[in-house]
C-alpha cells in the first residue's frame, strides 16, 4: 500500500490538549511527518534516540485515502482503509522549539516517529463510533479513546486539509490522540488494540 503524504492533527481531543497545558484549538492544527518516519508495529524491536530527552507516545486512528478526492466528497467516499498508529514526539525538543517559535519538524519527524499497524478495510464513520481503541504499555492500558470525543470530526479534518493543502490518493491522516500520553522507556512493550482485537505491537529500544 503506497503512502505519499503523512498529515497529523494536533490537540483533537480536549482532555489531551488540557493535559499538556495547551489551548483548545478553534480550527484543526495540522502538521506533517516525512515518510522516512514510518515504522510498522509488527512485533519487532524499534529503535528510538536515548539522548534527546523524553519521547512521548500518542495513540491515534490513522485514515488511508484510497479514492480520488473530488469536490463535495464525504469521508466514506474517499477513505478506504484505516489503521492504528502512534505519533511519537521528542517532547523536550518540541518544548524548546515552541518557545522559540520554530517549526516542530525535528521533534515530530525523526526516524520511527510514525508507528502504524497493518491497514484494514474502513467500515464507515458511524461504525467507528461503536468501538474504543486503546494502547497498552507493559500490560497496562495507558490511553483509551473513541471518535465521539474528538473536537473536529473526520469530515471536518479532511475538508480542512483538502482546502488548505490538497488531499490525494495515498495520503494518510493521523487524526489526534486521546489523553494519557507519556514517556517511553527502554524495553517497554506496547500493544495497540481496536476493541478486543490486537492490531499491532512492538518493543522500545532506546540507544
Amino acid at each position: 500500500m503506497q503512502i505519499n503524504n503523512i498529515y497529523c492533527i494536533g490537540r483533537n481531543y480536549k482532555k489531551h490538549a488540557l493535559e499538556l497545558g495547551n489551548e483548545v484549538p478553534e480550527a484543526p492544527l495540522v502538521f506533517s511527518k516525512p515518510t522516512s518516519a514510518l515504522a510498522k508495529a509488527d512485533g519487532s524491536r524499534i529503535s528510538f534516540p536515548g539522548d534527546r530527552g523524553e519521547i512521548h507516545h500518542e495513540l491515534e486512528i490513522v485514515l488511508y485515502v484510497g479514492n480520488k478526492v473530488d469536490e463535495g466528497f464525504t469521508v466514506d467516499d474517499v477513505v478506504t482503509h484505516m489503521a492504528l498508529g502512534i505519533d511519537f514526539t521528542l517532547r523536550d525538543v518540541q518544548s524548546k522549539l515552541k518557545k522559540k517559535g520554530h517549526p516542530w519538524l525535528i521533534a515530530k519527524g525523526f526516524r520511527n516517529a510514525a508507528i502504524v499497524t497493518d491497514f484494514w478495510d474502513f467500515p464507515g464513520v458511524e461504525k467507528l463510533k461503536e468501538t474504543d481503541f486503546y494502547l497498552q504499555r507493559n500490560g497496562d492500558i495507558v490511553q483509551e479513546g473513541n471518535i465521539q470525543s474528538v473536537i473536529f470530526d473526520f469530515q471536518t479534518l479532511l475538508e480542512y486539509i483538502h482546502q488548505e493543502i490538497g488531499l490525494n490518493e495515498g495520503d494518510i491522516i493521523y487524526t489526534g490522540t486521546p489523553e494519557g500520553v507519556g514517556p517511553i522507556s527502554d524495553s517497554d512493550e506496547f500493544v495497540l488494540n481496536w476493541g478486543e482485537e490486537v492490531k499491532g505491537s512492538f518493543v522500545v529500544g532506546k540507544n
